[in-house]
């Protein structure tokens, strides 16, 4: 069964699970997900009905991770139908490449599937005036997919030491004798494997690097911090939209991206070996067992979480993202800080978190969203 049906049947599951307060994760299909009826009516969808614009006015460009692309898109159509004064300009250039116009003074805020790193947090000192620094704030998580397209298999199991070697071309055949004891009722073919990476640097990168380094040390020696793609050979893309299109197009191709390009695609992933069981699928609810046990390791206003790669729960599929949104505790710009606390004040609210639910995203924990609900308005 196709993975977009699949995400379809969960969605009542999804639901509840928000209202409970319970952690769920996935990721975005299409950029038009809301049901908004702006355009059509005139009138405000029901989500931007609770949105306060108080002093918001004027443009804010934003940057950043390409993962929450999809998020942005839902939170930008449904804030500008409310607040008419403000253009939300968000570009999806990567983690990297937001963080870096971030401590630049370029973006008013970033988006970034990382936590900004101690000498980032030192250079963002430079543009966040009196004595201000940048904060992570989590307002998105979800799964990162191995996507795969491979004529004749519509399912596929593979574990951390063999998706290492993957993807560090140590496997190059998908009839591999490692592939194939994962999967003995398969009729794997001889296919040579495109395996795509990112070209930019990237928070989903990252998280991937973390996986790998904490389940498959022995097969993955790359920087477990970097946003960058270090091992050799592969095909390069940009962005998750870069990627996913890469292995839709390509036959033995295998990718990774967040479930919502996968759903976008309709395209099926890979299930997780994670030595507990049955193998973990790609799903809301999976994720969401992984990342509940995520531990706040930043101070003060900073939340920065840490996620456990290395999890054997039964169910939980070990390799997720939370994206945040880094801004200025103190010294953000004093014409776009109203629009920026608006619009985030927005994104973390009960209703900002729960449209996402219908665009393949979900809330964060209720508990960490309560905190960060207290931290946006003192932005200063």
């Amino acid at each position: 069964m196709k993975l977009q049906r699949k995400n379809r049947l969960r969605a009542t599951a999804l639901g509840a699970l928000a209202v409970s307060g319970a952690l769920v994760l996935t990721a975005c299909g299409s950029d038009d997900n809301t049901g908004s009826d702006t355009a059509s009516t005139g009138k405000k969808p029901a989500a931007a009905s609770d949105i306060t614009c108080d002093d918001a006015k004027g443009q804010i460009l934003a940057a950043g991770s390409s993962a929450q692309k999809n998020a942005m898109d839902v939170w930008v159509k449904d804030f500008q139908a409310a607040c008419p004064g403000v253009e939300i300009n968000y570009q999806p250039i990567g983690s990297g490449g937001g963080i870096t116009k971030f401590t630049q003074g370029q973006v008013a805020f970033a988006g970034s599937d990382s936590a900004l790193k101690p000498e980032e947090v030192t250079a963002s000192q430079k543009i966040c005036t009196g004595g201000g620094k940048g904060i992570n704030l989590p307002m998105v998580g979800g799964p990162v997919a191995i996507g795969f397209k491979l004529d004749g298999v519509d399912e596929l199991v593979l574990d951390a030491p063999t998706l290492a070697k993957i993807f560090d071309t140590k496997i190059t055949k998908w009839n591999d004798p490692a592939i194939a004891k994962l999967n003995p009722d398969a009729k794997l073919p001889g296919t040579a494997i495109q395996a795509f990476h990112r070209s930019d640097e990237s928070g989903t990168t990252q998280n991937l690097n973390k996986y790998l380094s904490v389940a498959a040390p022995d097969d993955w020696k790359f920087d477990a911090s970097s946003k960058s793609w270090e091992a050799k050979g592969g095909q390069a893309a940009s962005g998750s939209a870069g990627v996913a299109s890469g292995v839709k197009d390509t036959n033995g191709a295998i990718g990774y991206f967040e479930l919502s390009y996968a759903a976008a695609s309709d395209m099926t992933t890979v299930k997780i070996d994670t030595g507990s069981g049955a193998p973990v699928e790609a799903t809301t609810e999976n994720a969401s067992k992984a990342i509940a046990a995520a531990k706040i390791k930043g101070t003060g206003n900073d939340m920065a979480l840490e996620l456990d790669y290395a999890t054997k729960a039964e169910g939980a599929y070990p390799i997720v993202l939370v994206t945040y949104e880094i801004a200025c505790d103190k010294g953000n710009k004093a014409e776009t800080l109203p629009a920026v606390k608006a619009f985030l004040n927005y994104a973390i609210s009960d209703e900002g978190q729960k449209v996402l639910t219908d665009a393949h995203y979900a809330p964060m924990p209720a508990e960490i969203a309560a905190k960060v609900r207290e931290i946006v308005p003192t932005l200063s």
